[in-house]
């Protein structure tokens, strides 16, 4: 069985037992969550919509990402610009999926 979730702009496709990294949640570790369902399916049958399947997960944890560098420089003219960038994200356990 799996299911096709949105959270923070983006679908994940999920089973239970998987573990996925989601942009940053407003949970702390060891709190379960409920995910908005687009799409579930099991062998060869698929059901669209929230009303679906029920999607729970528990968050293992929160953190940042590896940093980037962001530079940014125009040839002749002196301009050069550097950044970085640590992208927060939130992992979660797929616990359930319910149809």
């Amino acid at each position: 069985m799996y299911a096709v979730i949105k959270t923070g702009g983006k679908q994940y496709k999920v089973s239970e037992g998987d573990e996925i990294y989601v942009e940053k949640l407003d949970a702390k570790d060891g709190d379960k969550v409920e995910f908005e369902v687009v799409m579930a399916g099991n062998d060869g049958q698929i059901f669209l919509g929230s009303d679906a399947a029920k999607v729970t997960g528990e968050v293992v944890k929160t953190g940042k990402q590896k940093k980037i560098t962001v530079f940014k420089f125009k040839a002749k003219k002196n301009y050069r610009r550097h950044q970085g960038h640590r992208q927060p994200y939130t992992k979660v356990a797929i616990k359930t999926i319910k149809m």
